[in-house]
């Protein structure tokens, strides 16, 4: 290309930024870069792109853990990771140019580099199971249970060492499965993947004028509300002095309502997550609280001393918190079965469809002529197989690690045998591509359905007095990690083949992010978490981690059956397990006949999360809904640009302070103050004490 074809695809680029009419067609996406060229593979993995990657990641590790032993509920980082991404490289580049000193210039590829391998850090901060399935072996969650599992060979206690051993062992194994099936997932089945897609088209635009315009601006309200957040979380601190005090207990619709856990906590990381999440899934869980906390909960009470022992301590799964955690396990068991099924369903007639047309292709009259592909197309396939990976790569690589895992994992895990984990490597590369074939269709994965299954087969195989419980925890480990990650590469492909980003530099950047992630995760949740606060994993803590106790439920059902239930909480929990399926199969009859009333029925699995925790963090969630709803009305062209900037400070700022919190925690140095709110009767009480 000339430099006179340059310069006119660049003014055409301008003018068609600028909103102006030309006699011209509109440039398409490719048409807009085409005067820029495609780094080398080698030239998209920059030293600068991994040194942003993991400051990045350390940050989203970060916010990774805190949410998941808040409420487990995470939202997608792809726009700050994104963002943050263009941003740092922008700023280095120019303070580059303010000296003189010429740098490489930054392209979409590299930008696509940096947030893939973010993603894949704080993706192994989600699979690692710090929250769920590792937790779930420990002590502090075993004491919740009943004393028949809670034996030596059942409970496992935390150490760095093994933590450390058993993600290198199960982290990399993922990235293999699936690798030999990225041509035939985005070239031959044209799969969307929505995530990948939308991150795609968003790395795209900030690389325009235009684009790069309105990022700077994006950065700006993210920074701004980030301090906001921070500050705001800073000062809070000074009143939590004790359990139960400051502005997270502050009893907005009253005293009896806060008793309900029905309250608004001033999180601004939870107000932040209600603005990313669809307005259904805040809904979901606010009908889940009303429907748990508000009616069900104060019933079952009543039955204290006929359905369960008046003695016994609030946080006993014989008791009434075993209703809040069984029920709460049937009803994601029942979302998550019928979404296994309707997910593994739709593949398969997908996959016939595509088979059959392909076989009528080959035979019809017009086989000679080739499929008309747009000047995009030909452009993104083009670079797509240009860097190929060998499939023997593919094949050594997941064989020799899956030889690694085999041996090691029983070493760390002694109730789990070879045997075990070399079924799991036998059928896990099938359940990847089932579970990356349904991301492609939409964003719902089964990598978590996966787990639990894993759970229930090789827990009850084992058996309980062999130590079930770890040995199920552990296969969900091996199983949540392996498919978790497959689907996030094949995602991360998608966005690469939107980005001309080489395969090779995609591949590259998430190992190098798994193996950032394997070292943060274990040393972030152990120095931030697990050593400052001594109460995680209790119930009514500022780190409950909700998914600990659940997942060792799942394991105790697998294990014990149906004895280890409260009285009637069988019942109970069948109930809502088919609640749970009756509102999917609704949800999926009235999208098949177009009925716009599916928007309005509720998510099963975002109704259980509250009946475990209770409704305070759906409230703030809430909140977010109705700011981000503000903003949509007035106007919603600048509220899509703006508010997942501003939900993206929010989450990172309140999140941060836990860093200098845990720290000032394990210097022993408290708070100064407490901030408690009383009734007035013991207020009064409490004032006839001070003065004698």
């Amino acid at each position: 290309m000339t430099k006179f074809e340059a310069m006119e695809i660049e003014d055409r680029q301008e003018r068609m930024e600028d909103g102006k009419k030309t006699d011209e067609t509109e440039l398409t996406t490719e048409e807009l870069f085409e005067s820029k060229e495609v780094p080398a593979w080698q030239s998209q993995l920059t030293l600068r792109s991994v040194v942003i990657s993991a400051i990045l990641g350390f940050l989203f590790t970060f916010i990774v853990v805190k949410l998941n032993l808040s409420t487990g509920i995470i939202p997608s980082m792809n726009v700050a990771a994104g963002l943050l991404g263009f941003f740092f490289i922008k700023s280095w580049t120019s303070l580059l140019e303010k000296f003189g000193i010429q740098s490489q210039p930054f392209t979409r590829q590299e930008n696509t580099v940096i947030q893939t391998c973010v993603v894949a850090t704080s993706g192994i901060a989600f699979s690692s199971g710090f929250a769920s399935y590792i937790l779930g072996m420990t002590k502090v969650v075993a004491d919740q249970g009943p004393a028949s599992s809670n034996t030596p060979n059942n409970v496992l206690k935390l150490e760095l060492g093994w933590m450390f051993g058993f993600l290198v062992c199960v982290s990399f194994v993922g990235l293999f499965s699936i690798l030999p099936l990225r041509k035939i997932m985005i070239l031959d089945y044209k799969l969307t993947y929505p995530s990948g897609t939308a991150t795609a088209y968003l790395i795209n635009s900030f690389h325009t004028p235009k684009g790069a315009k309105l990022a700077k601006k994006q950065v700006r309200a993210l920074f701004k509300w980030f301090g906001g957040s921070f500050l705001w979380a800073f000062f809070q601190w000074f009143f939590t002095s004790s359990d139960d005090c400051g502005f997270a207990n502050f009893p907005t619709f009253g005293l009896q309502a806060y008793t309900q856990k029905f309250y608004f906590d001033f999180s601004a990381t939870y107000v932040g997550v209600g603005m990313i999440c669809p307005y259904s899934v805040n809904l979901s869980m606010l009908l889940g609280a009303v429907v748990s906390w508000g009616i069900m909960w104060p019933l079952v009470q009543q039955k204290k001393g006929d359905w369960f022992s008046a003695d016994l301590p609030l946080s006993s799964l014989n008791g009434l918190q075993g209703y809040k955690v069984f029920i709460s396990i049937f009803m994601i068991l029942g979302d998550g079965l019928y979404h296994f099924v309707a997910v593994l369903i739709k593949t398969l007639i997908n996959l016939r469809r595509t088979v059959s047309k392909r076989n009528s292709d080959q035979f019809s009259t017009n086989s000679s002529a080739e499929p008309v592909m747009s000047y995009d197309d030909k452009r993104r396939t083009e670079y797509f197989l240009k860097d190929q990976i060998p499939l023997w790569v593919a094949a050594l690589g997941y064989t020799l690690l899956a030889v690694v895992a085999i041996i090691a994992v029983p070493f760390i895990f002694h109730s789990i045998k070879w045997y075990h984990i070399l079924i799991i490597y036998l059928i896990a590369p099938i359940l990847a591509f089932c579970n990356s074939y349904g991301c492609g269709l939409s964003d719902w994965s089964l990598a978590s359905s996966y787990g639990k299954l894993a759970i229930f087969i090789f827990g009850s195989w084992v058996g309980l007095a062999n130590g079930g419980i770890v040995a199920g925890l552990a296969a969900c480990g091996c199983m949540l990690s392996i498919v978790s990650t497959a689907s996030d590469l094949m995602q991360d492909f998608k966005t690469g083949y939107l980005t001309l980003a080489s395969p090779r530099s995609m591949f590259a950047s998430q190992i190098i992010g798994t193996v950032l992630g394997v070292i943060l995760s274990p040393l972030v949740f152990w120095f931030f978490f697990y050593k400052a606060y001594p109460d995680l994993g209790h119930p009514n803590t500022a780190y409950p981690a909700p998914f600990g106790a659940l997942y060792r439920g799942i394991a105790l059902i697998a294990i014990e059956g149906t004895s280890a239930l409260p009285k009637n909480c069988l019942k109970l929990s069948i109930l809502f397990f088919f609640i749970a399926v009756a509102l999917n199969l609704l949800k999926e009859v009235l999208v098949y006949y177009k009925c716009k009333a599916h928007k309005y029925v509720p998510s099963a699995m975002a109704m259980a999360i509250p009946f475990y925790l209770g409704g305070y963090f759906t409230i703030d969630m809430c909140v977010g809904s109705l700011y981000r709803y503000w903003r949509e009305k007035n106007n919603k062209t600048e509220a899509d640009a703006f508010v997942p900037a501003v939900a993206s400070g929010m989450i990172c700022g309140d999140s941060l302070w836990g860093m200098p919190a845990a720290i000032l925690s394990l210097a022993k140095v408290n708070p100064p103050m407490c901030m408690k709110f009383l009734s007035s009767a013991t207020n009064a009480k409490v004032d006839v004490f001070l003065e004698g």
